[in-house]
């Protein structure tokens, strides 16, 4: 598949992400379904250490694994020769894009398993101003099942406690502050979430507050493919080999650029 020509954005979807935290971009990626589901059920005949499924009792599996960009062809493939490095400039005014790392997440008919509410930036080992991840549906998903934003939430100006999927703490003795009850007072919230079509994506700030409801019911698969990056002053944030994903290999101090191997740059594109 040759690389198509860059994706100009509108003034208005780049404003609803730098105001709202969260924007939704139409069809930005639908010459690469077919190749993103190819790797899916690449990497899901094949899950790294990283794979982290959840199967609740009485409930559809639901797969997750990180991290498989290096290994999986078609993933290298989307990322070196798609246009999201361009993209991703765009929505954040930066001079430079540097691939982060992806995610791939599968809820099975009748999942019901929630994904709680949480901001994606305390369990990262980056840190800078200026970052976008791309929810990337490659089924058809309504707005009742698909990745819901708290708009603005990017602007509160603090990170919440972390939280694993079993109710615990990410990091031990961890004092900041939990994240709001928000399905508790739904009406003090602007709520943003859209139908999606293969193709679309939910381009949003690693600040923003976001979750996904139970999808009960639900008759078909969703597959999706996200991917995270950051721009320009981007430094590593240590974690201790305890985030989410723990990137435990690297020898970079707290502070350092967060460049090397594992973070390529894909915006200016490399000669």
């Amino acid at each position: 598949m040759s690389s198509p020509a860059p994706t100009p954005l509108s003034d208005s979807q780049i404003n609803a992400f730098r105001n709202d935290g969260a924007a939704v971009l139409r069809g930005v990626f639908s010459p690469w379904v077919d190749t993103l589901r190819a790797g899916i059920e690449r990497l899901m005949a094949d899950p790294s250490p990283l794979e982290r499924s959840y199967q609740p009792q009485g409930s559809a599996p639901f797969f997750q694994d990180l991290c498989n960009w290096q290994r999986i062809p078609e993933f290298r493939t989307f990322i070196e020769r798609s246009d999201i490095g361009s993209l991703a400039a765009q929505l954040m005014g930066a001079r430079e894009v540097r691939f982060f790392h992806d995610h791939v997440l599968v809820k099975e008919p009748g999942t019901s398993l929630v994904t709680p509410w949480h901001q994606d930036r305390p369990y990262y080992c980056a840190r800078g101003p200026k970052t976008v991840s791309f929810w990337i549906p490659l089924d058809p998903v309504p707005a009742a099942n698909a990745l819901e934003c708290v708009a603005g939430s990017h602007r509160w100006g603090r990170d919440h406690k972390p939280m694993r999927f079993d109710g615990t703490p990410l990091y031990a003795g961890d004092e900041s502050t939990p994240m709001p009850d928000i399905d508790a007072a739904r009406e003090n919230y602007r709520i943003l979430a859209w139908d999606m079509a293969p193709g679309d994506a939910v381009a949003f700030d690693f600040g923003t507050v976001h979750g996904a409801a139970a999808t009960v019911g639900a008759i078909d698969r969703r597959r999706v493919f996200s991917a995270r990056l950051v721009g320009d002053e981007t430094t590593f944030a240590d974690r201790g080999g305890k985030g989410s994903p723990p990137f435990s290999h690297l020898s970079l101090h707290d502070g350092d650029p967060l460049v090397g191997d594992d973070f390529p740059l894909l915006y200016p594109a490399p000669a």
